[in-house]
């Protein structure tokens, strides 16, 4: 199995070039945020996921969780490593400091978020969803409740969870029937949860649920649901762990990836009631829990970027080794390596491309969301949260389902040897699975995008996203005539954007089923012309670049692989505005009888 490297080098160049980490060390409260600083983070968190998480990752898919009478374990290492990974700080990396984190900007955050769901996804699945609930916490938590659970949250001395689905709701929490009975000033759960992921183990002293329920007296539907805090330990005055609540794992998931990640049944209140907290107000559950399920939405459009790099590394070193055959031209001497016939250079350069379209989607994406946060004038926040909200769909969507396409791309650079377990990539085309799946499948990120975010302010989002894609075009018109298909293909795919958006804003209002039965392929257009815009960008600043540095090998490769995304990525994208237009086409003609 190959050994995880983290890249560094067009990690640092994106959140230079393109996310703009000196700008964002300008901002309040990130003034010691220097590219400088980021650089010697990056290092460490890489260092972390080489080293020590890296490791882990076969023995946990190997092993797995496993449920006892004690509750779940955890596959041999996985604990000491958690428990180095919160020492070290890396759990509250951006954490507010005022509860002991190390108040770093997201961007930073995005990239160790990368470099660990790279190493071990399993493994960074745990501090993820921390991460997510410490945020709805701290956001809708009354002061009191934020006292006792948030700082060991934020720390990672604690563990969090969310707790949505049920056996009978799945996405549909319309239907969610957990029970919260008042009793003072707390409140009694009955209900089940299941695909908890992490909803528990033996890694921390304490796992903290967020849990959606009904109060008795909720109205029916969305409008019904409240959000609760609920314990695995009782939690004492003085902040130490007290007695055992009324919630256990009941049962644990046998899957097809992610082994090591324990998915949980968890059944809250089977004799007593679990002990809950309102966690904001009644009935405002749902939009209380978007704070959590945003952040995670947005983390988990980095493990599919992150999946992708980690198959891409494994069949890249492996087409390096692979000794077969010679190439068509050559008919005699020496056999060579695969990486030598072209076919496989095909795949390496779809895989590497995309991937480098992704990470510089994602890592901007970050930025935008730390000058939401942070920036002082209120009108530019509110136009970086405008971006966010639109492209976040976005993000989770496209990111998680080229996830997949890479990883199975990189069992056919193995050819046979990928079908073999050995050699691990199966192992990341089964991990990256489940990342267009949870957290709101990829077809309930497009309705959101076409139906929610798309229409927000008359469509003001879009319309100022297209701007700016297209300043980068003029850019690349007036600067770099050489260039000249990847401005072709940025031009064409804003094209493609356009004409789409137009049919999706006005098919919408009159046909929701043909704007819904498109919107998969009108949000993966949209991510493939993100790619693009990101990919222009990244050659403009590489042939800069060029003009004044020794060691030209990394820009050449940056503008070659933007070349190539551009003529061999971009016209399958671009074809989707054909796709898209057709609406529901054949799929609502046929009868359920006739499937």
């Amino acid at each position: 199995m190959t050994t995880y490297i983290a890249p560094l080098r067009d990690m640092h160049f994106v959140m230079q070039e393109l996310a703009g980490v000196e700008q964002i060390a300008a901002l309040p409260g990130y003034e010691d945020a220097t590219s400088k600083l980021a650089e010697a983070v990056l290092e460490g968190a890489a260092k972390l996921a080489g080293e020590v998480l890296g490791p882990l990752n076969e023995i946990g898919d190997q092993r797995g969780a496993s449920l006892g009478n004690h509750g779940v374990a955890t596959a041999e290492g996985f604990g000491a490593a958690y428990r180095q990974f919160v020492a070290d700080g890396w759990n509250g990396l951006s954490g507010d400091p005022e509860y002991g984190g190390q108040g770093l900007p997201g961007l930073i955050d995005a990239a160790a978020v990368e470099m660990w769901n790279s190493a071990n996804m399993a493994f960074a699945l745990c501090p993820l969803l921390t991460a997510g609930a410490a945020a709805a916490l701290e956001q809708h938590g009354a002061p009191e409740l934020k006292g006792r659970y948030l700082r060991k949250l934020v720390t990672g001395e604690w563990t969090g969870t969310m707790n949505l689905t049920e056996p009978q709701a799945g996405s549909d929490l319309s239907a969610v029937r957990t029970q919260a009975i008042p009793e003072g000033d707390r409140y009694r759960i009955h209900g089940q949860k299941i695909f908890i992921t992490w909803g528990d183990h033996d890694m921390a002293e304490n796992v903290i649920h967020l849990v959606l329920a009904r109060t008795p007296d909720a109205p029916e539907g969305v409008r019904g649901i409240s959000l609760f805090l609920v314990p695995k330990f009782l939690v004492n005055a003085d902040g130490s762990s007290g007695e055992r609540n009324d919630v256990r794992c009941v049962s644990i998931e046998h899957k097809l990836g992610i082994h090591a990640s324990p998915t949980c049944v968890m059944s809250f209140g089977d004799e007593r009631g679990a002990i809950g907290y309102l966690v904001g107000q009644e009935n405002k559950g749902l939009a209380h829990m978007f704070t959590m399920m945003n952040e995670a939405r947005q983390k988990v459009g980095l493990q599919g970027l992150a999946i992708a790099e980690r198959a891409y590394q494994a069949a890249r070193d492996y087409a390096k080794e692979r000794v077969q055959g010679r190439p068509i031209a050559q008919k005699s001497g020496d056999r060579v390596t695969i990486i030598h016939h072209p076919d496989v250079r095909r795949m390496l350069l779809t895989m590497k491309s995309q991937i480098e379209a992704m990470r510089a989607f994602a890592y901007v994406l970050a930025a935008d969301i730390d000058f939401a946060h942070k920036h002082p004038d209120d009108v530019v926040r509110q136009r970086h949260q405008a971006r966010v909200d639109l492209l976040i769909p976005v993000l989770k969507g496209w990111c998680t389902e080229l996830g997949v396409e890479i990883a199975s791309l990189g069992i056919q650079v193995h050819g046979g040897m990928g079908f073999i377990e050995e050699t691990g990539a199966s192992q990341y085309l089964r991990d990256a699975r489940i990342a267009p799946i949870y957290e709101g499948t990829t077809g309930i990120q497009a309705a959101d995008l076409v139906g929610r975010k798309l229409s927000a302010a008359g469509g003001a989002a879009m319309a100022a996203l297209i701007d700016e894609m297209r300043s980068v075009e003029v850019q690349l018109a007036a600067r770099v005539p050489d260039l000249t298909s990847v401005r072709a293909a940025l031009r064409n795919g804003l094209h493609a954007l356009e004409q789409a958006t137009q049919w999706m804003s006005e098919t919408l209002a009159k046909d929701p089923d043909a704007s819904l039965a498109a919107s998969v392929n009108y949000l993966m257009l949209t991510g493939y012309v993100c790619g693009s815009w990101q990919m222009a960008r990244a050659a403009l600043a590489a042939r800069a670049r060029l003009l004044s540095v020794e060691d030209t090998r990394f820009y050449l490769a940056k503008i070659a692989t933007a070349v190539f995304y551009a003529e061999q990525i971009m016209p399958k994208a671009i074809a989707l505005l054909d796709v898209v237009r057709s609406g529901a086409s054949t799929a609502l003609m046929l009868s359920e009888e006739c499937f």
